[in-house]
């Protein structure tokens, strides 16, 4: 059983507030790390057409022995695969690698603006939604200018956007833009990337003060926030770690310590520049 709680979606839909993410693990790696965090305790999955691990993620899935309604599979379309019809074939393409019958939520990956095919995009998203293909449809790397734009156009508000958030990127702007219309805001990159983040004095303190780890704390700020989170590693010991964060809580004085840390610094693709 896990023992992560949900987050209800603006649909009605039951997110694990935690789950794992596979970018950047190779097809045959991302086999034996989904099974790992499988068996860890993990319910929702995140992966994506472009990281070329969806067979190996679906394997892992068909392996574990976990029912189907228990899980939570994320992917995402990408960019070239944008447009109508060009949507729907991406789509069959992932869920026919993924081994599924369904993907609980599906995600146009980045809004690629020049092209402007997102609303078409979405509206496709809309169809696999009614025809109960996908649970949930939501969008990745959008800024509020995006959003405004697809909402404007389209009838079903999206249930998640994933972007770029962590302690040197808070995205309090965007945050509270998503709460103000029920957007849930899911967190990819949470820990940063490489140690930095993880070595901040501060984080550091906070670790040593509840006997954690660094990357125990930083997600532990992310759920007392209510953002979605889904932290990545390949390492055994790292995946079980990263899902042990609900027996203990951060207080006013750790958050207000972590909120200081913030330097709006994107380690990633600025949203207007992916097409």
């Amino acid at each position: 059983m896990s023992k992560v709680p949900p987050i209800i979606l603006n649909n009605g839909v039951e997110m694990p507030q935690l789950g794992f993410g596979v970018w950047q693990v190779p097809d045959a790696e991302a086999e034996t790390a989904v099974a790992t965090a499988l068996e860890a305790g993990y319910r929702s999955i995140d992966t994506a057409a472009v990281y070329g691990n969806e067979e190996g993620t679906g394997r892992a899935i068909a392996d574990s022995g976990v029912p189907r309604e228990d899980l939570f599979v994320t992917t995402k379309l990408w960019n070239s695969d944008q447009g109508y019809d060009s949507t729907l074939r991406g789509f069959d393409t992932s869920l026919s690698k993924l081994g599924l019958d369904y993907v609980d939520l599906y995600l146009i990956h980045w809004p690629a603006p020049a092209h402007g095919r997102y609303v078409d995009t979405y509206k496709a998203f809309e169809k696999l939604l009614a025809d109960g293909r996908v649970r949930a449809i939501g969008v990745s790397n959008f800024l509020p200018d995006h959003l405004e734009h697809l909402m404007a156009e389209t009838s079903v508000v999206p249930a998640v956007n994933q972007i770029e958030l962590h302690p040197h990127l808070q995205q309090h702007t965007a945050r509270e833009y998503h709460a103000e219309r029920g957007i849930a805001t899911e967190a990819w990159s949470p820990l940063g990337s490489g140690k930095g983040i993880l070595e901040i004095p501060a984080i550091v303190a906070i670790a040593r003060k509840h006997g954690r780890t660094a990357a125990q704390v930083v997600l532990r700020w992310h759920l007392q926030l209510g953002n979605i989170v889904i932290p990545k590693s390949v390492t055994p010991s790292r995946i079980e770690e990263n899902i042990d964060v609900f027996g203990f809580t951060l207080d006013a004085e750790d958050l207000a310590a972590i909120s200081a840390l913030n330097e709006d610094r994107r380690l990633g693709s600025h949203p207007a520049d992916v097409n």
